[in-house]
Parts: structure tokens; sequence; C-alpha cells
């Protein structure tokens, strides 16, 4: 089923205790949609860079079966820019500058032929512009959308109306406590449910992700990586796999959410193994599945004896 990815495309200059790198392509467009093709392919991507994008990257991004129709390049204007320090345990970093550039003025332009995706994945960006994308699309089976603390704190009126018309919300587990004022994550997922979103997505770093719908609630352990160089992304990352198998699969039972869930932490894992995007550049559908399968075993047990 067709997947459009609306978000955001930057350089990215990270520094972790393990090495750095400066202007490395990043951005939540990037990594949902780089994620999502092993899956899903072609991806309708949306998003805006200056002149300053080099052509190496769109050829990436097209070798990756990534549709750029929907991809703005203004010519006078350079593409956003973040740069950003981890701290040694990679649980907190500072950020050192943030020049939204371009995409300061992002007004999401959707292709007629992207109008009617089936499934949407809005990347972090203001609300307003993510109900103006979806106002743009005709009756998608599945919206899923993220956010983070700024839009929490700054735009909470906006945000809660946005929510009203997500099916999926993806969070880490500061922003439901920040949202919602409720400590216990379980809690904090079915106040946000109680907001909108049918499926709330809590991300809890090295702790895995919980998933939580109505009447599921289940706990995906994070996979057990002896080498970890750089965290940036790993949400989108998370955000395209799940996405991906659910298109590809475009079934929505609570069974395929679990596993939606795997294939998204799968992804995600891969992504935090490298800087930037390389963790995702050539991977295999047998890494893939590999990866997979030693998930599912991570929590596979025996009952044991009576």
């Amino acid at each position: 089923m067709s997947l459009l990815v609306v978000g955001s495309i930057a350089f990215d200059s990270v520094e972790t205790p393990f090495g750095k790198v400066e202007d490395a392509l990043g951005g939540s467009a990037v990594y949902i949609s780089v994620s999502s093709s092993y899956f899903s392919p072609p991806i309708r991507m949306v998003a805006v860079v200056g002149g300053d994008f080099p052509r190496e990257h769109i050829r990436f991004l097209e070798n990756h079966e990534i549709d750029l129709d929907g991809l703005q390049i203004v010519e006078t204007g350079k593409t956003f820019r973040w740069g950003g320090r981890y701290h040694y345990d990679l649980n907190s970093r500072d950020s050192l500058y943030t020049e939204l550039n371009v995409f300061k003025d992002f007004k999401p332009n959707i292709p007629d032929r992207f109008r009617g995706s089936a499934y949407v994945c809005l990347g972090n960006m203001d609300p307003i512009l993510q109900r103006d994308v979806l106002a743009q699309v005709s009756k998608p089976r599945l919206v899923v959308g993220d956010t983070m603390n700024y839009w929490i704190e700054s735009s909470p009126d906006e945000l809660r109306k946005t929510l009203k018309v997500m099916d999926v919300i993806v969070v880490n587990d500061s922003e439901a406590r920040l949202l919602t004022q409720e400590p216990n994550l379980i809690k904090a997922a079915k106040s946000i449910i109680d907001m909108g979103p049918s499926i709330v997505i809590i991300k809890k770093g090295e702790h895995g992700a919980l998933l939580v719908t109505s009447d599921t609630i289940f706990s995906a352990p994070a996979y057990p990586l002896e080498t970890i160089f750089d965290p940036t992304g790993a949400g989108d990352s998370f955000a395209g796999g799940f996405v991906g198998w659910l298109a590809k699969t475009d079934d929505l039972s609570p069974a395929n959410l679990k596993r939606a869930v795997i294939y998204g932490s799968t992804l995600a894992s891969f992504c935090v193994e490298k800087f930037s995007i390389d963790g995702l550049r050539d991977l295999s559908y047998f890494q893939i599945q590999d990866r997979y399968r030693s998930f599912m075993q991570l929590s596979k047990f025996d009952e044991g004896y009576d």
C-alpha cells in the first residue's frame, strides 16, 4: 500500500564519545523514508532542501525507491542544519545549534498523485503543518505522527487538535509524561488515547518500546547491542520500520501491530550502530529478518514446571 512521509531533511553535525561527523545527511523524512523503503517501496516523500543539497544525496534517496516529486528545492536558500553532542551514556545530549533555514518557511504541498496515499507518516514538525498535510490527503487508512517537547510546551492547544486526527502517536517516555502530567507510562498512554489516537507507542530508549491500545499492552525489548555510535534518528527509524511493515501487509490487527513494533525496533537498532544513515544504507532482507528473529528470541521462554 502507498506510504506518504512528510518531515525534515537536514545536515547533522554530531559528536558522541565514540566519534563525530560533520554535515551528515539526516532529518525525520530521511530516516523514516529509508527505513520504510525496506518494506513498502516506493515511498512518497514531501520535504524541503536548499540549493546546497548535494546531488549524491538525491541519488541515494532515489536508489532506495523514494519518490521525490514532493521534494521542494529552494535554490536561493540553505538546508536545515543541526548540531549536537551526546553524553557518555548516549541517553542525553546538548544541542549546539539549530539553523532552520528553508525549513522555517516550509509549507508542505502534497502532489496530486500523492493525495490518495493509504498510509501517512508525519515527522516531528509544527502540529498546524501536520494538520495541513492531512487536509490535503483523501481519507488515509492510517496516520502515524510524531511530536516533541517543544510543541508540547509551546503549542499545547494546536497539538491537541492534531492528536484528534492521528491514529498513531509515537513519543518517548519523557514526552508522554510531559503531555499528560502522568508519571506512570501505562496511565499516560491511556490518557493520550483519550485525546484522539487509538494507538500509542512510547519509546523507552535502551529499555525498548511500549505499544498501548484500548485493549492491548505490549512491551518490546531493546536489542542488546555491543556497539552504539550515534542515537540520532533512532526514533524516526523506528517509526519508518513500524509504518513500513503496516503498509506492506495492510494488516492492522493487534498481532500485526506487535510485529510492526518489533520491525520498528529492528530498524532502529541498525540505525544506532553507525553515524547518520550509514547503518541503514545497505541492509539486506536477510539481515533484517535475522535481527527480527533475534528480537523475538529475546522474550521467548518455556513456561517450566508447575
